[in-house]
């Protein structure tokens, strides 16, 4: 139940510019209750500006705390990650016409970045925190064009999931295996009786060899957890990683 608070003005004001047509009156109630924030009482306040905006705008089947809302974010996110920036756009200006709050769109774009674009280009993440910062910076109605630029960025660049599934795969490691004990020569040696105890001992200096790689074991279980792909900048990133291995070996 949604606690609406509706001054006097403002319904004067619907009821001169409706002129007797009632379902325009209350669509524009339902249109202003339904997309303005709540104050900090929890109260939606339905000003005079309020019913201003809300009686040019047609009414949109949204509902910023329900199904509606997380259906149409969902529906963004996909469209990102499924390289379609026209489907992306639309789902975004519908969140944004029915008075989302732009900051929960620039994190769902933040969050797309890494977790679908990832190392395929790193730039994607950049772009989006960047957009994330300067939305926040001018504001609406100009951040929309922010927050677009981003959008189509993100849904045309190449695609991976590679380090989020690296991440959980890990994860499910530590939870669900032997948690592992750092190895001898990886413990910290910074202090004055860590060589009495044996701690860094056999420890190489990657940047002491040539190419400043040395094949050395920093995990002690035979565990892969990152599985680049051929996308984009990570096939560069599994070429150089097989160059490294094939090197040592």
């Amino acid at each position: 139940e949604l606690n609406v608070k509706v001054e006097r003005q403002a319904l004067e004001f619907i009821a001169e510019v409706c002129e007797g047509d009632a379902r325009r009156a209350l669509n524009a109630l339902e249109v202003g209750a339904l997309t303005t924030p709540k104050n900090a009482k929890g109260e939606i306040v339905f000003d005079l500006a309020v019913a201003q905006e809300s009686i040019q705008k047609k009414q949109v089947n949204y509902d910023r705390d329900g199904d509606q809302h997380y259906d149409t974010a969902s529906a963004f996110i996909k469209s990102m990650r499924g390289s379609d920036p026209d489907a992306a756009i639309y789902w975004m200006a519908k969140m944004i016409y029915a008075g989302e709050d732009a900051r929960f769109i620039a994190r769902r774009i933040v969050i797309c970045a890494s977790e679908d674009v990832g190392n395929a280009d790193p730039r994607a993440l950049l772009i989006a925190n960047a957009a994330l910062q300067a939305s926040e910076f001018v504001g609406m109605p100009e951040a929309r064009i922010i927050l677009a630029q981003a959008v189509v960025y993100i849904a045309c660049a190449p695609k991976s999931n590679a380090s989020y599934l690296a991440i959980d795969n890990a994860l499910d490691a530590v939870k669900n295996k032997r948690v592992q004990e750092v190895p001898v020569h990886l413990k910290d040696a910074s202090y004055k009786s860590a060589e009495k105890l044996g701690r860094g001992e056999g420890y190489k200096y990657a940047h002491g060899f040539e190419g400043h790689y040395v094949d050395q074991d920093y995990l002690t279980i035979n565990e892969k957890f990152y599985e680049p792909t051929d996308q984009g900048f990570e096939k560069e990133m599994k070429e150089r990683l097989r160059n490294l291995k094939k090197g040592a070996s």
